[in-house]
């Protein structure tokens, strides 16, 4: 190992230790390996060899007061600890400790969580699923949904920090802050946690994907909530350095017109630009196929700004605190809009 690899090895314990001292992680769990093991002094967690250093000062997320609340540098930290598990696949018993972490956490902010295991057909064989619900009641029957996914793609050394470890922090903090609202909102606030959302093989072909987004909807659909939600925000690949947001072709106009007015309002119109795109898939393709207006905040720029999508390079090193701050305050004063709708 070179003076350099293990210098940044160790720069980097140090964050994810006072990560885990910041959001309260169990004793022994900083060093936990993807395999199960306990790291040394002299082995440090699985993210560490594979995330890379920390982010530059330059990439500091303005102070919270300044974003709404919104605490990208508690974001960050939140992306750094779904790291520490290691590769996340949908059906991987590191996802099962994700999804642990993630419960005990929307619970210890005093949210109302429910959970739907499932189980689902796919090309690696049938695989346990389970979608995470946050729901914040409102004063009049009615529903803003937002959501991510947190699993990550089966692919060798695919940590996700940005797909979907960024998104999957951006909506814990908001989490954070909606639930310990005194005041409910005019409108129910619910946050999903989606299961299932990567393919198992490397090609994006239905039905091999959103198992869990597809899921959730088929179940309010049933349930009788599913005609209630009034919009619907997914964040999904929100952390980079070098962001561009575009307007996805399959999101809803109305919804995108009023998501990407209130970020240019904030001071993000160079951040939520006005060029058109149009993804070809993700979790909002679930309820767009069931007339729920939806509206996707995703760069999949890989030319350009995610050259790192899907490979082994998408680590800790490539998430910005400032774009994660930029995101959930966008997302948060979004829902301020609709509540008043």
């Amino acid at each position: 190992m070179s003076v350099w690899r293990s210098a940044s090895s160790v720069l980097l314990l140090s964050v994810v230790l006072a990560s885990c001292l910041a959001l309260g992680c169990k004793p022994g769990e900083t060093a936990r390996t993807n395999g199960g093991s306990t790291g040394t002094a002299g082995q440090p967690p699985f993210m560490s060899a594979v995330a890379g250093p920390p982010p530059k000062p330059a990439d500091e997320a303005p102070p919270a007061e300044k974003t709404g609340g919104f605490d990208g540098k508690r974001a960050y930290e939140q992306v750094v600890r779904q790291l520490i598990y290691g590769p996340r696949p949908a059906g991987s018993p590191a996802l099962v400790k994700l999804q642990d972490y993630l419960e005990s956490e929307l619970k210890s902010y005093g949210c109302a969580v429910e959970t739907d295991s499932f189980s689902a057909d796919s090309p690696a064989g049938r695989l346990p699923m389970k979608n995470i619900l946050v729901k914040i009641p409102g004063q009049k029957p009615g529903i803003i949904l937002l959501g991510t996914h947190y699993d990550t793609k089966r692919l060798e050394n695919f940590v996700g920090a940005d797909d979907a470890g960024s998104s999957t922090g951006v909506m814990l903090e908001i989490a954070r802050l909606l639930c310990a609202q005194k005041q409910p909102g005019k409108y129910g606030a619910w946050i999903a946690f989606f299961d299932g959302e990567e393919a198992v093989n490397r090609e994006w072909v239905d039905p091999d994907n959103r198992y869990g987004s597809r899921e959730m909807a088929a179940k309010l659909a049933v349930d009788g909530d599913l005609a209630k939600i009034k919009a619907f925000i997914l964040a999904d690949i929100v952390g980079g350095r070098n962001p561009h947001f575009k307007r996805d072709g399959e999101s809803t106009k109305w919804l995108k017109d009023l998501v990407w007015s209130v970020a240019e309002r904030l001071g993000y119109g160079n951040v939520f630009v006005k060029e058109a795109t149009n993804f070809g898939g993700d979790d909002h393709y679930s309820f767009t196929a069931r007339h729920v207006p939806s509206v996707d905040i995703m760069d999949l720029d890989a030319q350009n700004d995610v050259p790192y999508w899907h490979t082994s390079e998408d680590t800790i090193d490539k998430i910005s605190p400032k774009t994660l701050a930029i995101v959930g305050h966008t997302i948060l004063e979004s829902v301020k809009e609709l509540q008043k709708k």
